[in-house]
């Protein structure tokens, strides 16, 4: 199991051993983890969490608002002053057109860096010696799912990670992406003398596959390295200027050679890069939210979908679900509850969102069946963090068909028409399989018009209603009580 094999490090035990610690003497917080696979609307679901919350937004799932027990939602400083604060004001102003209006509403740019938020509740106790006044901090810590990714690398030794990764290169739906990088590799000889010539251009075109696959054409799940695509502060550094090399297993690395070159740059990622982030920030997790974005692996076709099903399974025994104790919190890394999120269902009707559920249900299935739990909890949910369209009933001769309503992002065709980004269009986003199965052999959406481009119709942002004061009232949304709930609900008793 990945959880055992990485506590095989003994130094890295100890720094988490460390960590636990200083965390349970602070208590007093719930560190929730927010990240997201391809696109899916993390910074989209954390806004409208916040907004939801600090401005008594409808959400009737959520207990201890139904109960009227939620007393008030607020932002206070973070505790953590080396990570960055989640631009909250400035995602929010981004969705509702901020002082511009709601003409200038945009969604808002993906953040490529970890940054955090503490969100306090005040709320009552109903019973029990705790009863009355009491408060919640929610640090909210948002980090790229690419980093997400990063984590099986911990396990893997260079070649086991290259083999793997030019096995799936060598698949129908990436082979024609990888084969400049693959046509490259045909030219080197991994025990040749290294040069650093040699090492950046695969390590260019390597990252030009991995950045092909994430295109919304493709909708593949990206494979590590994470900070191929994320750089940050180490771009134009020796520590991604690697790549996979064709080694046969039990094959010697040389001393001296380019294998060698990669093989301690791939080293140095894991212990410079990765390393840190488990021990600062993933291990420290009590709760994590993972968004995917499964219409646009159904849309792109069975492939997409296996592949976003291999990637989860890979992700998911890094998590160690369990019960939260003293004893895991000090020496072991222990989230309690993972809930997997399909976002954006607003662009299916009300019909569909059970089967959304479903469908990334069974993705995940394989993947809880082999993961060690120990009393934790895993849950599936289909949600909107901000619903971008309405549902509407529309004549069609003498059929009734349900339809969504929402206006496109200028530029975008629908039905052979551009939309300027104003008009709004009923659209008839069909339904998906009864069966979730079904997506495994290619039945994804199945449309109501065959002809109709409609499945890839970006839509804008809602537009905000103002409430008395002129604020944007609480954002629209589908079922973020319901992961409210999961996801904090046993805390608020």
């Amino acid at each position: 199991m990945f959880a055992l094999a990485l506590f095989d490090d003994l130094a890295l035990e100890a720094r988490v051993a460390a960590r636990g610690l200083a965390e349970y003497m602070r208590g007093g917080a719930l560190r929730l983890g927010v990240t997201g696979l391809s696109r899916a609307g993390k910074t989209v679901f954390i806004t409208s969490l916040v907004h939801n919350l600090t401005r008594g937004g409808r959400l009737p799932v959520f207990r201890v608002q139904a109960e009227g027990r939620l007393l008030s939602a607020s932002l206070d400083p973070q505790p953590d002053d080396h990570v960055a604060r989640f631009a909250y004001e400035e995602h929010l102003a981004a969705l509702t057109g901020g002082a511009e209006g709601a003409a200038a509403r945009h969604w808002p740019s993906s953040t490529t860096e970890e940054s955090e938020l503490r969100l306090t509740l005040e709320f009552e106790r109903r019973d029990g010696w705790r009863a009355g006044p009491s408060k919640l901090h929610i640090d909210i810590f948002d980090y790229p799912g690419e980093w997400l990714l990063d984590l099986p690398l911990l396990t893997k030794s260079y070649a086991q990670w290259s083999r793997e990764t030019m096995e799936a290169s060598a698949a129908a739906a990436r082979a024609p992406l990888a084969a400049d990088w693959r046509g490259f590799l045909t030219t080197l000889d991994p025990a040749a003398p290294a040069l650093e010539d040699n090492a950046r251009k695969s390590a260019a075109l390597f990252t030009s596959y991995l950045r092909a696959a994430r295109d919304e054409r493709y909708a593949l799940s990206t494979l590590p390295p994470g900070r191929f695509l994320l750089p940050g502060a180490y771009k134009d550094s020796p520590l991604l200027a690697f790549s996979p090399l064709p080694i046969p297993e039990g094959a010697e690395i040389v001393e001296g050679s380019l294998a060698a070159m990669m093989e301690r740059r791939y080293e140095s990622y894991k212990s410079r890069v990765v390393k840190p982030f488990f021990v600062d920030h993933f291990s420290r997790l009590d709760r994590q939210i993972v968004l995917v974005d499964v219409l646009s692996a159904l849309n792109s076709g069975p492939t997409a979908v296996r592949d976003l099903e291999t990637a989860l399974a890979g992700v998911l025994p890094a998590f160690r679900v369990g019960s939260s104790s003293l004893l895991s919190r000090v020496f072991r890394p222990r989230i309690d509850k993972i809930l997997f999120a399909a976002t954006k269902a607003d662009h299916l009707h009300h019909a569909s969102h059970d089967r959304l559920e479903a469908i990334l249900r069974t993705l995940v299935a394989r993947a809880i069946a082999r993961t060690e739990t120990l009393g934790g909890a895993i849950d599936v949910v289909a949600l909107a963090g901000a619903r971008a369209t309405r549902e509407a009933s529309v004549k069609q001769g003498r059929e009734t068909l349900d339809a969504i309503v929402g206006a496109p992002m200028a530029g975008e065709r629908v039905n052979g028409e551009v939309f300027d980004g104003d008009a709004e269009v009923a659209i008839f986003p069909g339904e998906l399989p009864a069966d979730p199965r079904a997506v495994f052999r290619g039945d994804g959406l199945a449309a109501a018009d065959a002809d109709a481009d409609y499945r890839f119709v970006k839509f804008r942002p809602p537009v905000a209603k103002l409430d008395e004061s002129g604020l944007a009232a609480p954002l629209p949304h589908i079922r973020m009580d319901r992961a409210l709930q999961f996801l904090v609900g046993d805390k608020l008793k």
